[in-house]
């Protein structure tokens, strides 16, 4: 194997879990298989996504390898994204002050409520019928 793990780490978002690891290298980036702009093919996910490798400025340093499950594009582009900043941040400690300024090693616990009953939605609500 030519190339060792350098670290390896999980990040959660909605329904989205990853898990991604990086190795010494050119700056490739492979989501389940796939290059990454095929995989996600939206520029501001793509952008979302390096945002770790570029306030380090480790962009073209390590390889990225992700596995994401279940969520949308949305959901697993912010798990992977929070992966990255997380082994990046046990790679070297002088990152972690960085990525936790830029707000990288928050895990976003947003998420869908619930539908309440007598509702349409979680807070939406019947139209008011006057007569």
């Amino acid at each position: 194997m030519a190339n060792q793990v350098a670290a390896d780490a999980t990040g959660r978002r909605k329904e989205a879990s990853a898990r991604v690891r990086l190795l010494a290298g050119q700056g490739k980036m492979v989501v389940n298989g796939k290059d990454v702009a095929q995989y996600l093919h939206r520029h501001d996910l793509l952008l979302d996504l390096r945002k770790p490798l570029v306030v380090t400025e480790t962009q073209g340093k390590f390889d990225v390898i992700a596995q994401a499950r279940g969520g949308g594009l949305a959901g697993q582009t912010g798990a992977i994204r929070l992966g990255i900043a997380r082994a990046l941040a046990k790679l070297d400690q002088s990152f972690k002050a960085i990525l936790r300024q830029h707000g990288l090693l928050t895990r976003d616990s947003r998420a869908v409520e619930r539908k309440k009953y007598g509702r349409i939605k979680a807070r939406k609500r019947f139209q008011y019928s006057k007569r």
